[in-house]
């Protein structure tokens, strides 16, 4: 994997924006990769944009579908839209498991954004608006609201201690 590390995006940016405004919405492209952010891109052997990391953490990672799955620093990005977008939230019973990494159950959702569907990136979201994980969406909205069993959210990944 090679890296390019530079102060914006170079000829990638407006696809690697596109990419995002068309799966998380409009919007979703500058709050990922403004024009004014410090990015480092590590690619494949063919070139192809594998990961993209800001400053200090991973943003996103693009999958060979052409889908983003977001680290927490691309997650801590998006919480800059207006909520609920890509967002499930969650209460204080949850918030410590969530924050360490474990998966969200159905059972434990306060609110989510009625447009997430099952293999959707998602935004676990503490009701006072802290960023808790970021993951993949296992169910539809309405099945998260209906259930009262099953894992609604798979999380890649927890913030930790951080909010």
């Amino acid at each position: 994997m090679s890296e390019d590390a530079n102060t914006g995006l170079g000829e990638d940016g407006e696809q690697l924006r596109t990419v995002a405004d068309y799966q998380f919405g409009g919007g979703a492209g500058r709050a990922l990769f403004p024009e004014d952010g410090r990015f480092t891109i590590k690619r494949s052997s063919s070139g192809r944009p594998q990961q993209v990391i800001g400053e200090s953490n991973r943003i996103v990672s693009l999958n060979v579908d052409g889908r983003y799955t977001l680290g927490i620093e691309g997650g801590r990005r998006l919480l800059t839209l207006s909520p609920p977008r890509n967002r499930v939230v969650v209460g204080d019973e949850s918030e410590p498991f969530v924050r360490d990494g474990k998966n969200v159950f159905a059972k434990f959702i306060d609110e989510v954004d009625d447009d997430l569907r099952p293999g959707d990136e998602a935004l676990v979201v503490h009701e006072t608006g802290d960023l808790l994980a970021v993951g993949r969406a296992e169910l539809s909205a309405d099945a998260m609201y209906d259930f009262e069993t099953g894992m609604a959210v798979k999380v890649r990944e927890g913030a930790g201690d951080e909010s």
